[in-house]
């Protein structure tokens, strides 16, 4: 069986973070495990307490998941603090986990800050060298670059400027981009861009899409996908997911995490 790490903070909502990834894990056929970095007082309506993980703890918890399982691909999401960062940062640097896909989260769905502000540059220089993939939103993109990203040139250069930081692919993710009936992503591989569009829903139950996306994309790599294969059906199954939310919460509601990634316009391959 094929495996994948999630290293992110609890959501107790459900619709984002450690627990947005193991269903998603799940629906890829993949075996999840987790690293808890913050436990977070959360609803579909907003963050209420934010409690951090001490660092010796995410370290033990990394080291308990890398000397008994194998370990196909690491998500990395929400890390809150620059202890947290270090902490994961020393980990992987001795582990040195294939695949890892690194989901810069700064801000929660309702606004709330996730990542301390002292924390951000740490970030870029402890983790981007280390991921094969980055995968942030457009207000993630602007706050990382300095750029206003508005349309498809931005984005480039976004994604152009982000790669320089150390990844080895950047995924601009274009939800925030308003204007048009399609969400378009850009996927940049240091040489060649490649946009990937589905439709746009009007619908408030977008909470954990970011973190939705990128932890597919870590289950596909997991499974053996190529990085655009991964990417690719990892669209596809949150444009699935977006648009059978099953509309839970009186604020921004879960997605539907039990859609397959494997129907008509995602991969053909099948579960591991």
């Amino acid at each position: 069986m094929r495996t994948a790490l999630t290293i992110a903070g609890a959501d107790s909502g459900g619709g984002a973070g450690i627990q947005a990834d193991l269903k998603t894990f799940f629906s890829y056929g993949v075996y999840g495990m987790s690293v808890i970095t913050a436990i977070t007082a959360q609803n579909t309506t907003g963050v209420f307490a934010i409690s951090e993980v001490e660092p010796s703890v995410i370290t033990a918890q990394c080291q308990a998941v890398f000397e008994d399982f194998p370990v196909h691909a690491v998500k990395i999401g929400m890390l809150s603090s620059k202890e947290s960062v270090k902490a994961v940062g020393d980990a992987l640097r001795r582990i040195k986990p294939p695949s890892l896909v690194l989901d810069p989260v700064m801000v929660a769905k309702s606004g709330a800050s996730l990542l301390k502000r002292d924390a951000v540059s740490l970030m870029t220089e402890e983790l981007f060298p280390l991921a094969l993939l980055v995968t942030p939103n457009i207000p993630e993109a602007e706050s990382l670059t300095g750029l206003s990203v508005t349309d498809k040139e931005s984005m480039k250069e976004a994604a152009r400027r982000l790669s320089d930081l150390g990844p080895r692919n950047v995924l601009v993710k274009g939800g925030h981009l308003n204007g048009s009936s399609e969400c378009t992503d850009l996927l940049y591989d240091g040489t060649e861009f490649h946009f990937l569009s589905a439709p746009r829903f009007s619908t408030r139950h977008t909470h954990g899409t970011g973190c939705t996306l990128s932890s597919a994309v870590a289950a596909g790599l997991a499974l053996g996908f190529s990085l655009f294969e991964a990417v690719k059906t990892a669209k596809h199954y949150i444009t699935e997911a977006i648009g059978q939310a099953p509309g839970l919460g009186r604020g921004a509601g879960p997605v539907n995490h039990f859609v397959s990634p494997f129907d008509v316009g995602g991969s053909d391959r099948k579960k591991g």
